[in-house]
């Protein structure tokens, strides 16, 4: 059984330095291997996501439809920018106003988990059978 791992298996197995004391080598190998996998499989890809979702908070817009932390759907009403000092404080401490149903609620922009659909993205017909269909004709 050959594999890209028999150098690897080979350090393992290698006898301990002259002198009796242990090689650390091939245990600091390895956990330089473990770290490399989380980092490709796990931190990485976590980062690039919070990052997206970053963005698409800053981005988002009046008539988004949301869904927050706690679990409501609503859509974007108004956004206050917060301000501290005279200045625009961080971006993801925002007020922003929800519309559900009937209610209305206060949210912070960061608190929000999901962006449903976006003002732009809403369009569900062509635009000519959008007014065809409104028109009763």
């Amino acid at each position: 059984m050959t594999s890209a791992l028999s150098p690897a298996l080979a350090l393992l197995q290698a006898p301990p330095a002259a002198g009796g004391t242990p090689s650390y080598a091939p245990l600091l190998f390895q956990f330089g291997l473990i770290f490399v996998i989380f980092y490709f499989l796990i931190i990485r890809p976590q980062e690039k996501q919070r990052k997206r979702h970053e963005e698409a908070l800053k981005n988002l817009r009046r008539g988004d439809r949301v869904v927050t932390a706690g679990g409501l759907i609503g859509e974007v009403v108004h956004i206050k920018e917060t301000m501290q000092d005279g200045k625009p404080a961080s971006s993801m401490d925002d007020e922003v106003t929800i519309k559900s149903g009937e209610s209305r609620f206060i949210n912070e922009r960061g608190r929000i988990a999901k962006i449903v659909s976006a003002t732009g993205e809403t369009s569900v017909a062509p635009k000519g059978k959008r007014d065809e269909a409104t028109s009763g004709g």
